[in-house]
């Protein structure tokens, strides 16, 4: 009979996430992940089977707390103070030990795109999924689906490049002003398509 498993699969792969968010997927070693997640490498092999496996819960994990975000500040908050509450999370809520590491989605992207591309494809999916989001808030704000479509992509790339400026440490300030600008050039941009007019 295989050993039952003896620990908190919840608690390690928490673990395993910071680990994973705070160095990468490459510099993670398992010898790293069996000391921060405080178990064996036989209880980690029978809970997770390999590092590339434990790593995709823990990308997955992480994008559906990002999407849980995205969600309640719609339910909070206008559409465009949503977005904005979205953007400026990581300034607002992030814990000491977390500022800085931009955000882990984007990182697998930065970190494995023409390494491993099927990580990489895999995180660029979940950022297509908040895009959607972003284009849903838009259309909730009376722009046409056309300026909606267009806006968000803007503001995934607005995000990214939030979420790398917060890796290189910069000063929040800088990251703050830099996205009132890219809110402000939004409120003043055409809401209707021509099409549309």
């Amino acid at each position: 009979m295989a050993r039952p498993i003896e620990f908190d699969i919840m608690t390690a792969r928490e673990s395993a996430l910071k680990l994973f968010w705070r160095n990468g997927y490459q510099a993670s070693s398992l010898s790293d992940l069996l000391v921060e997640m405080k178990i064996g490498r036989g209880s980690f092999y029978a809970a997770f089977r390999d590092k590339r496996r434990l790593y995709i819960e823990c990308l997955n994990l992480f994008a559906e707390r990002t999407f849980v975000i995205v969600q309640k500040a719609r339910d909070k908050y206008p559409p465009m103070d949503a977005i904005r509450y979205f953007l400026e999370h990581s300034l607002n809520h992030a814990e000491v030990s977390k500022a800085g590491l931009g955000c882990m989605v984007v990182n697998t992207v930065i970190e494995l795109a023409g390494v491993d591309d099927e990580l990489a494809v895999a995180a660029s999916a979940w950022l297509s999924k908040l895009q959607a989001l972003l284009d849903e808030c838009l259309r909730e704000a009376g722009y046409s689906p056309a300026r909606a479509t267009e806006y968000a992509a803007y503001l995934m790339l607005v995000n990214e490049g939030v979420r790398v400026a917060s890796r290189r440490k910069l000063p929040d300030r800088q990251i703050r002003e830099a996205i009132d600008t890219a809110l402000r050039l939004l409120q003043t941009a055409p809401r209707q398509s021509v099409l549309s007019v």
